[in-house]
This record gives structure tokens, C-alpha cells and sequence, in this order.
């Protein structure tokens, strides 16, 4: 199969320039090695091949010989490594030595050099519908972010078709596959996450019944504020199984350091009134897909429930938004305060410029969200932060335009990096 290319092989290929080792962080099958190989000359795979755990003891540096920029992958089973690579990288004096790629983050009690100096990351997810090929691209975050307005763009989808990419998601091996297809191959990835890969993450045996009902209960309250009292009432009334808070809190941690759920901060800014900021974040799985197959439902039950599915639009938004803000210098919040007005997503770049994004499934409700997001942007304190530079409101059905406001409506047909 040919390799598609990805958003993020331009970050990694800059980054490898400007440092001795990169490392490719994301979740279990979302492209990481084979973005690597690309650019790759030699390979190890600390996790499959035996002779690296009797090397390591005792001839760690030959782990590390090959042709560079020198991959190694999974580098996670065996953490040591991370501090042979950093000496090697001080000793050569290049850039460009090494790549490590890596679904899981280690234990926090592992000694490890931070690395500064040597090593940059770049964060890895799932395809996007622009690397998929279901968005043309032609709206791109970059011109949000420079306040270009849009011309119009007749690139709506059907709902049907927004359901089924819902469901397949973006994980590469599921690139060509039919939506049974997909629905069977996401559930046995939450079925083998509940039974070995929470346990081996952490070398504690995890309970596959309580990881499925918190998959369950994430999946449930996607793109909503949901804390750990919450969560632990929510299995208790949904799933009828008994788990302890402190039980939630390890597991999230758990699915933190795999990579399988990842928050949405709050937006930290400065407002006029008197309003309190809201810092609690929303929660997200790194792929849709993963809430749908742990809730086990399929494409009429989602047809049948518009609510909830534009709840997970709202978190397949979130995923576009951070590829594409990524490749902008830019990181993803939202924003709520306590009068309960709320934007669902605020992109800001790292030098202060920044746009804010309301997310709606249909064209129903447009007007609605233009005027939340005019309230908004008047409630914001202009004089202590850098100039908004775009309102925009991304849909699932209908077409791109600016409207007569200046708000922008974006299908997410249109939208890019």
C-alpha cells in the first residue's frame, strides 16, 4: 500500500533538522512508524526484537549503531533507552541521529533525563479528513488565523456520510474498510485495550469489565464537562458496577499515558465583566471511532439520536482542529465562563494570535451560534490580549461562505491546515 502523506511529516522533518533525536508520540496505530520509515535509513523494534533486552544490560550502544537517522521503535519497553540515546546524541554532535516513536508514555517513577537540548517532540493522531481526502483543504486554519475571509465553496456533506467517517475514523489500517468492517476492527481495539494493554502499560492487573464501563461512560459524556465524582455516579447508575474514585482516577491516568483520551484545556484570558472563568476541560477520545465502538452502536442509532451525534461531530472537530493547529504553531481550548456562555473550541498561536470556533452537525441553528459568538467576542478585553482575528462556525452539512457579519461558516468539507 502506498503511504499517504501526513500533516505532521513537515514538523518532523524540520524538527529532526534542528535536533539529534525526534520523538513521535500518539496512540497505538495511528501512523507513527510508518511516518518514520519514510525518512528512516536503519531500524530497531525495541518490542519484538529478543536480543534488545539482553543488549540493553550489556551492550546498550549497539542498539543504538545504523545508518541514520536510526529509528526505534516502541522505544517505551525498554525506558533506558532514553538515556543511551541522550548520551549518544551529546557524544556524535549531530542532528538527526535518531527517531523514536512511542504509544505509551512511561511510568512517572522512571528516572529520565528531560532530554532538553537533544530531543523534540512531535505529537502524532489519528488522519484527519483533509490527509483522508474528505476535506479540500480550501478553507485553511492559516488564513483563519491571518482573518482572510472565505469565498463560497460548495463542498456540503450528508449526514450519512458524516455518521459513516464517524464511525470508520482515522486510524491508517482502516483507510480502504467498509464500515462493518470498521466497526468490527475499533471494538476488538477497545476489546484488547480493556484486556492487556491498560494491565501492560502500567505492570498492574487492570479489571477489563470497569476499563470497559469508564471507555463507556467517556464515550457517553464526549465533548462535555464531566468530572471524576460524575463519572464514577455515571457507572455506577449506567453500568451498575461498583468503582471507587480513586480506582477512575488511575485508570484515566492509565489512558492518558496510552494516549487514548485527550483533554481539551480551558482558555485562560482576560474578560470585561466579572464573570468567573469555567477551568474545567472537556473530555475527548483521541479518535471518535474509539466512543462509538466502546457504546457499541452503529449508524441507526446514531441517526436516530442527533444529539448525542453532534456531540461526537463536536469531538471529530476538535481532532481536525488540533492536526491542523499543530501544523500552525497553535494549540486547541475552549472557553466558558460562569454565565454558562460557552465557544467550543479557541485556537491560539504561541506568538498570541487567535480565532474562536462554534461547532454545529446542521445549518439549523447558524444564526444562534453567530450571535454566542458576537456576545463572546465583546466579552473579551481586547486591551489585554492579542486582536481577534476570525469568529467562525464549522458545520457538518452546508457549504463555506462569510457572512454579512464577518462570521465565517465552514463546512468541515472545506476545512484544512
Amino acid at each position: 500500500m502506498n503511504y499517504k502523506e501526513r500533516i505532521s511529516d513537515k514538523e518532523l522533518i524540520r524538527k529532526l533538522k534542528a535536533s539529534g533525536a525526534v520523538l513521535i508520540k500518539g496512540a497505538k496505530a495511528c501512523g507513527k512508524t510508518e511516518s518514520a520509515k519514510q525518512i528512516a535509513k536503519s531500524i530497531i523494534n525495541v518490542d519484538q526484537d529478543e536480543q534488545v533486552e539482553a543488549l540493553i544490560n550489556i551492550a546498550p550502544k549497539r542498539l543504538l549503531l545504523g545508518e541514520t537517522p536510526r529509528l526505534i521503535d516502541e522505544w517505551q519497553a525498554q525506558p533506558k533507552i532514553w538515556d543511551y540515546v541522550r548520551h549518544e546524541v551529546d557524544e556524535r554532535k549531530k542532528n538527526a541521529q535518531f527517531i523514536l516513536t512511542g504509544s505509551a508514555n512511561p511510568e512517572e517513577d522512571i528516572k529520565m533525563h528531560s532530554g532538553a537540548g537533544r530531543f523534540t517532540t512531535v505529537e502524532m493522531r489519528t488522519m484527519s479528513w483533509q490527509e483522508l481526502g474528505f476535506s479540500t483543504g480550501k478553507v485553511s486554519l492559516a488564513s483563519l488565523l491571518k482573518g482572510s475571509k472565505i469565498d463560497i465553496y460548495d463542498n456540503s456533506t450528508e449526514l450519512e456520510f458524516i455518521i459513516e467517517k464517524l464511525i470508520i475514523g482515522g486510524f491508517p489500517t482502516l483507510l480502504h474498510k467498509k464500515v462493518e468492517q470498521a466497526i468490527d476492527l475499533n471494538r476488538a481495539y477497545v476489546e484488547l485495550l480493556a484486556e492487556i494493554d491498560m494491565s501492560r502499560v502500567s505492570n498492574i492487573k487492570r479489571d477489563p469489565i470497569k476499563v470497559k464501563s469508564l471507555l463507556r461512560s467517556l464515550a457517553r459524556n464526549t465533548s462535555t464537562f464531566v468530572d471524576i465524582s460524575s463519572i464514577e455516579k455515571d457507572i455506577r447508575q449506567e453500568d451498575n458496577i461498583g468503582i471507587t474514585r480513586p480506582t477512575v482516577y488511575e485508570y484515566l491516568d492509565a489512558l492518558n499515558r496510552l494516549m487514548i483520551v485527550e483533554d481539551q484545556p480551558a482558555w485562560n484570558t482576560h474578560i470585561r465583566s466579572s464573570y468567573s472563568l469555567r477551568k474545567s476541560p472537556k473530555r475527548h477520545f483521541t479518535d471518535v471511532s474509539l466512543a462509538i465502538a466502546a457504546l457499541g452502536v452503529d449508524q441507526a442509532s446514531l441517526l436516530n439520536d442527533l444529539k448525542f451525534t453532534g456531540f461526537l461531530f463536536e469531538s471529530l472537530v476538535v481532532h481536525e482542529l488540533r492536526v491542523y493547529a499543530q501544523a500552525n504553531d497553535a494549540c486547541v481550548f475552549h472557553y466558558k465562563d460562569s454565565s454558562d456562555l460557552e465557544v467550543d473550541c479557541i485556537v491560539e498561536k504561541y506568538n498570541g494570535d487567535w480565532c474562536a470556533f462554534e461547532v454545529k452537525l446542521g445549518t439549523g441553528n447558524i444564526d444562534e451560534a453567530a450571535a454566542s459568538l458576537q456576545k463572546f467576542s465583546k466579552q473579551v478585553n481586547a486591551k489585554k490580549i492579542n486582536q481577534l482575528k476570525s469568529l467562525n462556525i464549522i458545520t457538518g452539512t452546508g457549504i463555506s461562505y462569510t457572512r454579512g457579519d464577518g462570521i465565517n461558516v465552514i463546512s468541515l468539507a472545506s476545512l484544512g491546515a
